[in-house]
């Protein structure tokens, strides 16, 4: 049964000078569901200027703004939630920071104990990943595209496919019942962000 699948986009691990405008140019080429602000290692003022810059270009095209690792700093940095992992807290303890009304995204690897442990917990979604070769994160798991057919068969709480997915590898990941797919180096490392935008979005339809 065909499902919708939308494109869920994390920011570069260091904002460029220009990001917004490149940005805005980026979000406007197609549909996009969220942003996540992944700002690895940074300082908590200089997360709370990036949200600053990022957070209006991202609300003014109705995009949810997430916040990676810092649960914390999701209300000061005015975001719609945040997204955690393994090596950030537990979902349940992020749940309790963020309160009912936020968004709670929780990486699960490979794990389908951790996935049911999120849902359990109050997670708004679960992402599974990597699932090709990726420079962008630490990839700690390989895992198989039937994760994500078992999980969208099963559950009702969406999923998300991370690590190394391209307009081109995407396909299977769509038709397996990912809700979402994840991106990084796959559109801010290209000449035209804006044009990977609309190959996902093309590439979403298609498959």
């Amino acid at each position: 049964m065909p499902h919708d699948c939308r494109l869920y986009l994390l920011t570069p691990p260091t904002l460029p000078a220009d990001f917004a405008r490149t940005l805005a140019a980026t979000l406007d080429a197609g549909d996009v569901a969220a942003l996540q602000l992944r700002l690895p290692g940074a300082e908590d003022d200089a997360i709370l200027r990036a949200a600053d810059l990022v957070r209006p270009v991202a609300h003014a095209r109705g995009v949810a703004m997430m916040l990676e690792g810092r649960p914390d700093l999701v209300v000061q940095a005015g975001c719609d939630g945040a997204h955690v992992g393994a090596a950030d807290m537990p979902a349940a303890d992020a749940r309790r920071l963020l309160g009912l009304k936020l968004q709670l995204g929780v990486s699960c690897g490979d794990s389908r104990d951790a996935a049911l442990t999120a849902g359990e917990a109050g997670a708004d979604y679960v992402s599974f990943g990597a699932f090709f070769p990726t420079t962008t994160l630490e990839a700690r798991s390989h895992p198989e595209l039937e994760l994500v057919s078992w999980w969208a068969e099963l559950m009702e709480l969406p999923v998300v496919a991370i690590g190394g997915v391209t307009p081109e590898n995407c396909a299977p990941l769509v038709r397996a019942g990912a809700n979402f797919i994840a991106a990084c180096g796959a559109v801010w490392r290209a000449e035209s962000p804006a044009d990977v935008v609309r190959a996902f979005n093309s590439a979403f339809v298609e498959a």
